[in-house]
């Protein structure tokens, strides 16, 4: 599925409406180059989950961890990884429970050691806009896909 964001409110919109959708635990992966709105979209996500704080790219950090509406939300950035088996050196099987948010952005860089998604989220620059395509990858990703199709109609 496709969608064209117009704005920053748009995509923070849409962040808001895949945490209506996501009944507990799911994996999801970000594509987008850098000012993509990989970020904004989570932060719409949070800020639906009822999240106040400060909501920053994990790039540097390359995980912020949120809890949150009775979940657990991290947040990775693996553009500083050197190698994908660095998520092993840094616990990653610590943080794949039950009832816990992962958004992965730039999850090619973990690829072999990343658990599969379940949603892939593709944000691509379209002049002054957002084009954001959706899919499913998993029973539970397909799931969500039909949900977020079924509250847009």
């Amino acid at each position: 599925m496709k969608w064209e964001l117009r704005n920053e409110a748009e995509t923070l919109a849409f962040g808001a409406r895949l945490f209506e959708c996501i009944d507990n635990s799911c994996v999801i992966y970000l594509y987008g180059d850098l000012g993509a709105g990989k970020t904004t979209l989570v932060r719409g996500y949070l800020r639906a989950a009822g999240y106040q704080g400060i909501v920053k790219s994990p790039t540097f950090t390359l995980v912020e961890e949120y809890r949150i509406a009775g979940r657990r939300v991290y947040h990775f950035d693996l553009y500083r990884l050197a190698e994908p088996e660095e998520l092993e050196w840094i616990g990653l099987r610590d943080y794949m429970e039950a009832d816990t948010v992962c958004f992965f952005e730039r999850p090619q860089r973990g690829h072999g050691v990343l658990p599969t998604s379940d949603v892939n989220l593709q944000l691509v620059v379209f002049n002054e806009a957002r084009r954001l395509e959706l899919s499913g990858e998993s029973p539970r990703g397909k799931r969500i896909e039909k949900k977020i199709k079924k509250s847009l109609e």
